[in-house]
């Protein structure tokens, strides 16, 4: 039977993350894409010019939707907007009893636009981090979270053990903010870390780098892979969608959702 993914986010009418981005990797990694929006949002590779919330009374039936005909064997989110869309989110989530939650906890665009208003940090921490199998913060999410500055690999380790304490069962702190050419990802399951090492791509076309990480991850985990077999799947995904850049749009484009079966490594 397909395996079905759940992305709860907001949608990018550029195409290059959000919902879309999400749906394009499920497609690509062979998984059914189902979708709750969260918000609207008119955005292109060079910035987001306005975000427009889903009333969470719409939000809530998209999922209820989704739970009455085709319950997600994983599910991810992304950009929530407010508190109370999270909240009630996570409370559907926990009703529902669904699994292999991934929690990438979108704050800012690529371009600096803010994604998250402030009384969203709480409810993530005390709502949506407890539920997660995985969550995706990059470094400065990770900083807003943990409320500590990550200038050092020292204090990313400790910042994951805190994420960890909230909650999530996995933490991957991406390194793609991080000084230098090489660029670690840092993964902790709570008793060990794993640093995932890669060289950095010189490309603007960035744009959903985060979105698609957490979709193939929430891919990986909805086939039955176990989150660690689903993180470097994903890590790998990512590198190539970096590496193979469509060089569309003239800011921060799109990554390349095709390149990674192209290029025969998901084959």
């Amino acid at each position: 039977m397909i395996a079905k993914v759940l992305t709860i986010a907001g949608s990018d009418s550029g195409g290059g993350a959000g919902i879309q981005a999400d749906i394009k990797t499920f497609q690509e990694l062979d998984v059914y894409g189902m979708s709750a929006i969260t918000a609207l949002t008119a955005q292109n590779t060079l910035g987001v010019q306005s975000v427009y919330p889903i009333p969470v009374d719409m939000v809530l039936d998209q999922l209820h939707s989704i739970s009455e005909d085709l319950r997600p064997d994983a599910l991810k989110t992304g950009m929530l907007f407010s508190g109370v869309i999270i909240e009630s989110i996570a409370n559907k989530i926990a009703e529902f009893g669904w699994g292999n939650v991934v929690v990438d906890p979108v704050m800012i665009a690529k371009g600096g636009a803010r994604l998250l208003q402030e009384d969203a940090i709480r409810a993530i921490r005390e709502k949506l981090l407890p539920l997660a199998t995985v969550t995706t913060p990059n470094i400065p999410e990770a900083e807003v979270l943990t409320e500590m500055s990550l200038d050092t690999m020292g204090r990313r380790k400790e910042a994951a053990r805190i994420l960890h304490k909230l909650g999530a069962s996995h933490v991957v702190i991406k390194g793609g903010h991080g000084e230098g050419e090489e660029l670690i990802d840092l993964v902790y399951d709570g008793s060990s870390f794993q640093e995932l090492k890669s060289m950095r791509i010189n490309t603007r076309h960035t744009h959903g780098t985060g979105c698609t990480f957490a979709a193939a991850i929430a891919a990986g985990l909805a086939k039955g892979n176990t989150p660690e077999q689903a993180i470097l799947t994903a890590k790998r995904f990512i590198h190539c969608a970096i590496e193979n850049e469509l060089g569309i749009g003239n800011g921060h484009g799109p990554t390349n959702h095709w390149a990674y079966r192209k290029s025969g490594v998901g084959v």
